[in-house]
């Protein structure tokens, strides 16, 4: 059975407050708990409005107090803007308290900041028309550039290092990691150091990634599970996990390859209720994408007077089609053919309403239906 798991970016919905959206993160996971989710994993966002998980470590520690069984992780800690040592102290503290429950994932911001920026310089080469892949719907690739052009994108990568900071190698940073969790690090001078607490952690180590690039390579190389964003950047999800796979060489963590695809799911009752839901989602991601950071997420109601132009659903089209939404068997059709087609071996479903309490409910009508119906 495909396992379900949850990826949850506290969103703090419209009219409510930053305390309204943290303290709906812990009742919701605890509800997970209670429907069977795997895992639930925080994401990491910055100067966001309408998104509070600007800690994982912090909340994964709040929702590890607040839960029993269910493993808590980060989806993912942004590698860019802390260190090595950093990161495997902050895990190894919350892991001291909750053996055996904590993921440790991995993103490559800051690297893919500067990137982006250099490939904005760049004339982009003619994206691929959308296809339809067995099913699963793989659309033209949404281009960067012009955030990576904006002077707030390049405010908010200073104020996310120290001034003159530059980000080490991504794959450098997951390999200290390693080394400093297993007790094995050494300077180029040959100097031992010791995170404590840290070293020995019983942390589940992962890669996230949203292209066939350094991240992708990275965890097949070392032999460490990866996950694969369709939720973020779905024209590439095939490429992230055909790129994982080529790499992938057994370690004593894995002996084959092990995939988590990520999606954007909204349930209710019936499809159209499901779709009242998520009328707010585009103006949502629009936000996101403009560089303003995601607003406080709307009422279909305060969606529904947005006027959209060309350039506004332009800029949110592919989210916009590949996020599943409809009645319980209508979504767990659509992550099957997304499992199928991908070879994922998890499931990780993000889903973000106004209310709280329907958003609850999708994950547990998803929760039932996705039981029986691979069960």
């Amino acid at each position: 059975m495909t396992s379900l798991s949850i990826l949850d970016l506290s969103p703090v919905p419209s009219g409510g407050t930053t305390g309204d959206a943290l303290r709906n993160t812990l009742d919701l996971a605890r509800r997970a708990e209670e429907f069977g989710y795997h895992r639930y994993w925080l994401a990491e966002h910055h100067f966001a409005p309408g998104v509070a998980g600007a800690a994982p470590a912090v909340l994964i520690a709040l929702v590890a107090a607040a839960t029993s069984t269910i493993r808590v992780g980060s989806g993912a800690v942004q590698l860019g803007h802390q260190t090595a040592l950093a990161v495997v102290e902050q895990f190894g503290l919350i892991d001291a308290l909750y053996p055996g429950r904590i993921d440790l994932g991995l993103g490559r911001s800051g690297q893919r900041n500067r990137e982006m920026a250099e490939l904005a310089a760049k004339t982009p080469p003619p994206p691929e028309p959308a296809r339809i892949v067995d099913g699963l719907l793989i659309p033209e690739a949404f281009s960067f550039a012009s955030f990576a052009n904006s002077p707030i994108f390049a405010l908010y990568g200073s104020l996310l290092q120290q001034p003159g900071a530059q980000s080490p190698d991504f794959a450098d940073q997951v390999d200290d990691i390693i080394a400093l969790l297993a007790g094995t690090y050494r300077s180029a001078e040959g100097l031992a150091a010791h995170a404590v607490p840290g070293e020995g952690a019983d942390l589940e180590l992962w890669v996230l990634g949203s292209s066939g690039g350094q991240s992708a390579q990275a965890a097949g190389e070392r032999g460490l599970p990866f996950a694969a964003n369709y939720h973020v950047s779905p024209s590439n999800v095939l490429e992230a996990a055909e790129a994982y796979r080529a790499a992938f060489k057994p370690s004593p963590i894995l002996t084959e390859p092990r995939l988590i695809v990520s999606a954007d799911v909204v349930v209710a009752e019936d499809d159209d209720t499901a779709r009242e839901l998520a009328s707010p989602y585009g103006l949502w991601v629009r936000g996101i994408r403009s560089g303003a950071g995601a607003i406080p997420f709307p009422t279909p109601q305060e969606a529904a007077v947005h006027e959209w132009t060309e350039e506004d659903r332009a800029l949110v089209a592919d989210r916009v089609a590949t996020q599943f939404v409809g009645s319980p068997p209508t979504v767990a059709e659509k992550l099957r053919v997304l499992r199928d087609v991908t070879g994922a071996d998890e499931l990780l479903v993000t889903t973000i309403t106004h209310d709280h309490a329907d958003r609850v409910r999708s994950y547990e009508l998803l929760a039932a239906e996705w039981a029986e119906l691979t069960g």
